[in-house]
C-alpha cells in the first residue's frame, strides 16, 4: 500500500493521547502507509464505543478496558473488538477541587467524608470519564484504600473529559479522574489541584489503545496493519523531545484538543507513546479483575482466553514483522 486508496475514518476524544493519531495525519504517517485517514472528534466513550461497534467509524483512540467490556456485553449489547496497539503510557491524573483540597490539609480524605456525613451535608461527588476505565478503576482503588465504599459513601459519575475542568470550576463536582490536559487546566485556573499521578501509581501503566471491531480485523488485515505501522511511527515521532513543541501546537488546534497550547506542552511532559506499542497481556487480565472486583461482570471460567481474543499482540507484531 504505496498511494493513498483506502480511506478509513478514525474517531477520538479530546486528549493528550490522542497525540499518535494526530500527529500521523498531520505528519504525513498515514498517507505513507497509503491510508487516506479521517480523524473524527466524539463528544464521549460511549459515542466512540457505539459508532465502531456499528461501523460507523473504522476504528477509535479508545480506553484500553473498552474492548474488553465491549466483547463481554458490559454496558452495551455484545460486540467483540480487538485491540491490537497500545497508544501510551501515563497522563491520567487524579484531581480534587481546591475547596477540597483545603479541608483535606493536614487529614485524610475519610475524615472529611465522616465530617461531611456528621453534618448532613452531601456526599462528595466525584467523577470518570467511563465506567470501564482504568481512570474508574484508579478512583475506586484510592477510595477504598482510605476506608471509604466507593458506592456508599460518595457518589461517582461519568462526564465527558472536556467538561471535567468546568464542571469542577461550577462547583457541580469535588474532584475527577481523567487524562491530561484537562487536569492540568483545573491546577492553571486555580480551580483543583493534582493529587496523583497515574505514572506514579502504576509505571508504564496501560491506558489508551488502537481499537477495531474483530469484524473489521478480519475483512481488512492489510490496511490493519498499515494502521499499526503509521501509528507507530508517529509515536517515534511523538516521543522526540525536539518534536513536543510542535505536537503541542497540533493538539492544541480547534479541531482536535483544543486548550491553551503551554498547557499542552507542559502536560505531556512523562507521557510516552512508541515505549507503550505492544499489547501486554497482564493489563488485559488486571482489567478483568477490576471488572469482577466492583461487580461490572460476573466470575469468568477464563479470563486469559477472553484477553487473548482481545489484546492481540500477534497482530501488532505482524504489521511490524
Amino acid at each position: 500500500m504505496t498511494e493513498a486508496t483506502r480511506k478509513l475514518k478514525l474517531g477520538f476524544i479530546a486528549l493528550n493521547d490522542c497525540a499518535m493519531l494526530v500527529a500521523a495525519k498531520e505528519k504525513g504517517f498515514f498517507e505513507a502507509e497509503g491510508l487516506d485517514v479521517e480523524l473524527v472528534r466524539e463528544p464521549s466513550w460511549a459515542n466512540i464505543r457505539d459508532k465502531v461497534a456499528a461501523g460507523a467509524i473504522d476504528g477509535a483512540h479508545m480506553l484500553a478496558s473498552m474492548g474488553l467490556a465491549s466483547t463481554l456485553g458490559a454496558g452495551s449489547p455484545a460486540k467483540a473488538m480487538v485491540m491490537p496497539l497500545a497508544l501510551n503510557h501515563h497522563g491520567a491524573c487524579l484531581t480534587v477541587s481546591t475547596a477540597l483540597a483545603q479541608a483535606m490539609a493536614g487529614r485524610s480524605l475519610i475524615e472529611v467524608v465522616r465530617e461531611r456525613a456528621a453534618q448532613d451535608l452531601p456526599p462528595l461527588r466525584f467523577a470518570v470519564v467511563f465506567p470501564y476505565s482504568i481512570h474508574n478503576y484508579l478512583l475506586r482503588a484510592w477510595l477504598a484504600d482510605q476506608g471509604i465504599d466507593p458506592g456508599m459513601d460518595v457518589r461517582l459519575s461519568v462526564t465527558p473529559p472536556p467538561r471535567m475542568a468546568e464542571q469542577l470550576a461550577a462547583g457541580l463536582i469535588d474532584g475527577f479522574c481523567v487524562g491530561e490536559p484537562w487536569p492540568s487546566l483545573a491546577e492553571a485556573e486555580g480551580t483543583g489541584k493534582i493529587l496523583m499521578r497515574a505514572a506514579d501509581i502504576w509505571p508504564g501503566g496501560p491506558d489508551k489503545v488502537l481499537g477495531v471491531t474483530e469484524t473489521f480485523a478480519e475483512r481488512e488485515p492489510e490496511a490493519l496493519a498499515a494502521l499499526i505501522r503509521a501509528l507507530t511511527a508517529a509515536a517515534r515521532w511523538a516521543d522526540r523531545p525536539e518534536n513536543r513543541p510542535e505536537l503541542a501546537a497540533l493538539l492544541a488546534r480547534p479541531g482536535y484538543v483544543d486548550a491553551p497550547v503551554e498547557i499542552i506542552e507542559s502536560s505531556l511532559h512523562g507521557m510516552a507513546f512508541e515505549a507503550a506499542g505492544r499489547p501486554v497481556l497482564e493489563h488485559g487480565l488486571w482489567f478483568l479483575e477490576q471488572m469482577q472486583r466492583w461487580g461490572q461482570v460476573p466470575p469468568l471460567a477464563d479470563p486469559r482466553a477472553i484477553v487473548e481474543q482481545v489484546y492481540r499482540a500477534d497482530l501488532y507484531d505482524a504489521a511490524l514483522g
